[in-house]
């Protein structure tokens, strides 16, 4: 069997990934860009070429032999972006997962490791396949090494072997060290000869063959101003080539017979994989590993109640409401568990509902009750006509509070947190996906009333913890008060016009047709505008654009791609509009229309209280926060969200730029204090701060860029992401950053200091003591630190603007309850309050709403909060 080699050059194939792909990001925010595309390389590769051998060798460090000869020797390369820096301890993880050898040798190149191993292989009989970005390498071919190197894509490969490297520059492999001699190298700092490009360098090498030869007939060489050019840069010349030859006896100490290939570990690239959030890949490698309860439970004794008494029920209770559906507002109770010192009880949901007995005792505020997410029981049990009331304790809540990035599923994730297991998750007991069923009652019972005994069991433990941790008032007087105002707003709904949605809906489909229409004139022809395969043959084929990145199936037509062509060809906008106006149509459009409840015309959205790690709330089923506004379009659908009655209108209010406001309060800025305590705007205040101008001279492109940084330096944005962000160079972003950093010490100064916190806690925490636990801030895996870090540094933030908005919407209940007033509280978007109300009560909304909202915390800068209000929801803007 011929053995078969694959070498590849880690460091320009994470680059060359890295460049070819948006920025993605997993759930938990780790840049997964680079780690993705050099997977899908590497999965290429192993199943085109099933290597018998393979390795990947990385650069050691930014110094090698070739500096002491030439200290500029890359020296022109711009800084590694840390997003994609972040990324090299995954690759090299991804690599152990899949059993595939690294190497990396201080003082030297990947290219001289991979140089050292194919001249040594060759020798032993190998076949070699050499994969890189850089056309450097293409030197090795020969005709036992072909070099691969990536065009624009990352999977898309260009083999160079003599003949190829014959048929493209008619110059031998070894005559491209010359080339690179005379030519020089931009992105490597080799300087050549100035003048001489690779047209002039390849005339020159079929004439003479070497540059040594070359050098010592340039008498012969035509052209009068090349011969001074060649006789002035002699020796710059010499120094190129050596400098752009691969060392082939470099002291690698890894022998051929130490990288053999023998496949990857099933289970630990399935659990990176699982932490990258890269399921399309997980599913190339059969199912996930299942996460199975194997404890065995111990009996427990409990009874089925078929008649309710008062003699049921303590003076505190342990009580948990089972709905199946995670859309409670549609679905039916599965049954009660009950736990007191009189015992363990299961009550079937027909029992309990016919019951006066439980309603009345479920609605006493006297009656104390321990729950597990008192939202969704409050929601379920409303639809039966029964408030719940006299709740003292919410182990969701209490456990989210305590540790929000912990995933909480059921009753059972918080209990094996503590240590206890007396619980099965709901998985295992109901099943999953089409397996998932209710069992009978018997089993059903015993598995509620286990719930309830856990819920028992880690009251005292989580009480316990919050107090530790300073978060008694956070619980109590605001998460656990404000779940009763959402369950609230989630009842009362919000009405939707649904005819005007209708009608929104086929105005869409007009403009889609004529939009149509003009993109097939645009492309002189009829086409699947929504095939990435028969777009990419018009874009790149016919019309001639250039291929930005390829794929497997052919050239990429996503977003970011399109994006950098807009500016090339009309139809690319058109595309991108064509696209935007598509997703409106189905997601916003159909999708509305589809959870419009027909009993009430309203579509009642879930909040969800205990999912983010910064305390903010989120919307589904359906959601409500992110119907796009940035379209014309998008916004319009706002105009279908209208009052539930006659004579009322929508009044919405939302905090102005609450989260730099925060920032200015908790880093102590005394220019950013200054500036929002004057009223003045402060991305026009940055604006003069960074570029030295009084506000008169502001351009409408420098608050665009002051307000990029504003809001993206308190998310760590480094100067390629801001480079990203504006469209300009890594070197103008860096000069931003830092002129930004120059003109607000004090925010310096925060930035700094929360992560040396962050680093001694081992969490952070919002003005109102919420928490965010970090213990990879001080991870040796660069990627986690550094994630860690930017995380540090918002989450007091986010986290205390989440908590002020929360503040808020508790002192609007209680002050419209004091002035009387029906105005209802329907949506929470971010730093928005939406409510409806009658039009006689507006004068008063428009001055108590400012008055509750900006006074919910005392800050060292005013709070501001600007409201409108209208017919429609579109109108209140």
């Amino acid at each position: 069997m011929t053995k078969k080699l694959v070498l590849i050059d880690g460091n320009s194939i994470a680059y060359r990934a890295f460049f070819a792909l948006p920025l993605l990001h997993n759930d938990k925010g780790i840049h997964t860009n680079a780690i993705y595309g050099f997977t899908m390389m590497l999965m290429k590769i192993l199943e085109e070429e099933r290597p018998t051998h393979i390795l990947v060798a990385f650069d050691a460090g930014k110094t090698t032999f070739r500096h002491k000869s030439f200290s500029e020797y890359k020296g022109g390369r711009q800084k590694t972006p840390p997003e994609l820096s972040e990324q090299f301890s995954f690759i090299r993880e991804l690599l152990d997962a899949y059993r595939i050898s690294r190497y990396e040798l201080e003082n030297y190149e990947a290219d001289d490791i991979i140089g050292t191993l194919t001249l040594q292989a060759e020798k032993e009989g190998f076949q070699i396949k050499v994969i890189s970005g850089d056309k450097d390498l293409t030197q090795l071919s020969s005709p036992k090494t072909t070099v691969g190197i990536t065009k624009k894509g990352i999977t898309d490969i260009e083999e160079y072997t003599p003949d190829h490297i014959m048929e493209k520059y008619g110059l031998s492999p070894e005559q491209i060290i010359d080339m690179k001699g005379l030519m020089g190298d931009t992105s490597d700092n080799i300087p050549g000869v100035p003048g001489v490009g690779e047209k002039t360098a390849i005339k020159l090498l079929k004439e003479f063959k070497t540059l040594e030869d070359l050098l010592s007939s340039i008498e012969n060489v035509s052209g009068s101003k090349l011969k001074e050019k060649l006789e002035t840069y002699k020796d710059q010349a010499l120094l190129s080539k050596e400098l752009a030859t691969i060392m082939r006896e470099a002291p690698v100490e890894v022998k051929l017979d130490e990288i053999e290939y023998e496949g990857f570990e099933k289970e630990k690239l399935s659990s990176l994989f699982k932490e990258l959030g890269f399921q399309s890949l997980l599913d190339k490698f059969g199912e996930e590993l299942a996460d199975t309860d194997t404890a065995e439970l111990e009996d427990i004794e409990f009874e089925i109640v078929t008649e309710i008494s008062n003699d049921l029920f303590a003076d505190h209770n342990t009580f948990y409401v089972e709905v199946l559906d995670d859309n409670y507002h549609y679905a039916d109770i599965a049954g009660f568990s009950l736990v007191n010192e009189k015992g363990h009880f299961f009550i079937p949901t027909r029992i309990a509902l016919e019951s006066s007995v439980f309603k009345v005792w479920a609605e006493d505020e006297e009656k104390k009750k321990t729950v597990y997410d008192v939202k969704r029981s409050e929601v379920s049990l409303r639809h039966h006509g029964i408030h719940l009331s006299g709740v003292t304790f919410d182990l969701l809540i209490a456990a989210y509070l305590a540790n929000p990035s912990e995933t909480i599923t059921d009753i059972a994730s918080i209990a094996s947190r503590y240590g206890f297991s007396a619980v099965q998750s709901d998985d295992t007991f109901y099943g999953k996906g089409a397996k998932r069923k209710v069992p009978e009652e018997n089993a059903l019972a015993e598995h509620l009333v286990r719930k309830a005994l856990a819920l028992h069991d880690l009251e005292e433990t989580l009480e316990n913890e919050l107090k530790e941790n300073q978060q008694l008032e956070l619980y109590h007087d605001l998460e656990m008060p404000l779940a009763f105002i959402l369950a609230d707003m989630e009842s009362q709904g919000i009405k939707v016009d649904r005819e005007r949605l209708s009608s929104m809906g086929e105005e869409l489909k007009s403009r889609l047709n004529d939009l149509e229409e003009l993109i097939y004139a645009l492309a002189g022809e009829a086409f699947n505008i929504n095939s990435p395969k028969q777009l990419g043959v018009i874009l790149f084929e016919k019309l001639g654009l250039p291929a930005i990145k390829k794929t497997k199936t052919g050239y990429s037509t996503s977003a970011d791609v399109l994006e950098k062509l807009e500016d090339d060809h009309e139809i690319i906008r058109q595309i991108l509009l064509f696209r935007q106006l598509g997703k409106l149509q189905s997601t916003y459009i159909e999708g509305l229309l589809k959870v419009i409840n027909p009993k009430n015309e309203k579509v009642h959205t879930i909040y969800n209280q205990t999912l983010t790690q910064t305390g903010r709330l989120s919307s589904t089923d359906p959601n409500l926060q992110n119907i796009p506004i940035r379209l014309e379009e998008g916004r319009k659908i706002r105009q279908a969200f209208v009052p539930s009655e006659e004579g009322w209108v929508i009044f919405a209010a939302d905090y102005s730029q609450i989260e730099l406001r925060v920032l200015a309060h908790i880093a102590g800025d005394e220019k950013l204090i200054e500036a929002f305590k004057e009223g003045m705007d402060i991305h026009t205040k940055t604006a003069m701060e960074v570029f030295h101008v009084k506000a008169d001279e502001v351009t409408d492109h420098m608050r665009r860029h002051a307000k990029a940084v504003n809001f993206g330096i308190v998310y760590g944005i480094s100067d390629y992401g801001l480079s990203q962000s504006l469209k300009i160079t890594r070197k103008e972003a860096g000069h931003f950053i830092n002129r930004y950093l120059e003109s607000y010490p004090g925010v310096k100064e925060y930035m700094d200091e929360i992560v040396q916190e962050a680093k001694q806690k081992g969490y952070v925490s919002t003005l109102m003591h919420r928490r965010r636990y970090l213990p990879e801030i001080t991870s040796r895996n660069f990627n986690l630190r550094s994630f860690a870090e930017r995380t540090a540094m918002n989450t007091p933030i986010q986290g205390s603007a989440a908590d002020i908005i929360k503040k808020a919407m508790l002192d609007m209940a209680e002050r419209l309850k004091e002035e009387e007033l029906q105005t209802r509280l329907l949506l929470q978007v971010h730093d928005e309050l939406i409510f409806e109300a009658p039009v006689d009560e507006v004068e008063k909304l428009k001055v108590i709403v400012p008055d509750v909202m900006e006074n919910a915390i005392e800050l060292d800068v005013p709070l501001k909060v600007d409201y409108a209000y209208g017919p429609t929801w579109f109108d209140a803007k």
